[in-house]
């Protein structure tokens, strides 16, 4: 179990991202300042002012790393001292949007910013189990939004025991995917009482979560019963397809390859969503931000009920989409055979405070 994090903790973490920050940057600086130099590297004049600029970045970023150095020892010892348990106003949201956007470069730092994997258990602990799966850049209690919570709603109408997953939303899914399903059999071990169904909503990528666990082959599939999605981005989303066509773009010359670093900011998570990977193979071995084409889609598990709930921003049905994610990829259009509907004049975020969406999932899991 991970120890609880604290103000010294978060103060360790928010330390070391700075330093990272300094350093990329020194480093993008001095690439844009080399590729310039060397298109004037043939003259005597300028390759000894290279070789000194050369020097002067390898300095800069030497001492910011010997700083940052010396400030997690310093940290290392204050930590103790600071150990009230961190709850500032907003944390929560911060830190699921940060490691939304970087949780893979935070995990693979060893910084304490970094979520751990858990599963939040409330309310009496039945036979009956409705796991609750966010999405990007989200945490656990985002559920509750405008006073409505499915989670709540499935407890209080149909009986069964809410659990909410909380997790890094930048790793790659198919890591989450495995640590989900690896979790969630403990979770059935561990139950005081027979389990004896399981449904699992999923919001945006929270859904691909759910379908990733499940190829795994975990006991806990045999009472899985229906899985929800919610705006989930079966064939991808065209917002993480933009950002990539950015850096291919930047790429183009010398002078602006560099920025393309910046585009190259976003997680695994991110990256993940521009076809909907949900397996190892779909990026195990690649360059992530290559632009190819879209994996096979991973079949639904058999014997499930799956249940496709889109938006559109639209009155009617288009392919306007719920402003993150088409309606086509939603509904998992074509190739993915389930039960779907279509809310209407309601965006992605709203799914989750949507009466209308309430009422259908209360339709389906009945």
């Amino acid at each position: 179990m991970p120890s609880r994090p604290t103000h010294g903790t978060d103060l360790a973490g928010a330390s070391r991202l700075a330093i990272e920050a300094v350093t990329g940057v020194t480093e993008l600086v001095e690439a844009v300042h080399m590729n310039v130099l060397n298109k004037a590297i043939g003259t005597p004049v300028v390759r000894p002012i290279a070789g000194i600029t050369s020097f002067v970045y390898r300095s800069v970023k030497g001492v910011t790393r010997l700083v940052g150095g010396s400030l997690d020892v310093v940290l290392a010892r204050l930590v103790p001292a600071l150990g009230e348990p961190a709850g500032w106003k907003g944390r929560d949201a911060v830190l699921a949007a940060l490691n939304g956007v970087l949780g893979d470069r935070l995990e693979q730092s060893g910084n304490p910013l970094a979520i751990p994997m858990r599963l939040h258990v409330r309310g009496p602990q039945g036979p009956r189990i409705a796991v609750m799966a966010h999405g990007l850049c989200m945490n656990d209690q985002q559920w509750l939004r405008d006073g409505a919570d499915h989670g709540a709603m499935l407890e209080r109408e149909l009986g069964y025991t809410p659990v909410y997953l909380h997790y890094n939303s930048g790793r790659h899914i198919s890591v989450n995917g495995r640590e989900f399903g690896a979790r969630l059999q403990e979770l059935v071990d561990g139950w005081p009482v027979p389990v004896e169904e399981i449904v699992i909503v999923g919001h945006s990528m929270g859904g691909l979560l759910a379908r990733s666990a499940c190829q795994y082959g975990h006991a806990w599939l045999g009472r899985l019963r229906s899985m929800v999605f919610l705006g989930t981005p079966h064939h991808g989303a065209p917002l993480e397809r933009g950002g990539n066509w950015v850096h291919l773009i930047t790429d183009l010359t010398p002078y602006s390859a560099p920025f393309s670093r910046l585009a190259k900011i976003r997680s695994a998570g991110i990256t993940d969503l521009r076809h909907g990977s949900v397996r190892d193979e779909d990026w195990a071995g690649k360059d992530r931000f290559a632009h190819g084409a879209a994996p096979q889609p991973l079949p639904l598990p058999p014997k499930v009920r799956c249940f496709a709930l889109a938006a559109t921003l639209g009155k009617e049905h288009s392919d306007l989409g719920d402003g993150l994610v088409p309606l086509a990829s939603a509904l998992g259009q074509p190739g993915l055979d389930m039960e779907n509907a279509t809310v209407y004049q309601t965006n992605h975020m709203q799914l989750l405070s949507s009466p209308e969406a309430g009422r259908q999932i209360l339709s389906w899991l009945s």
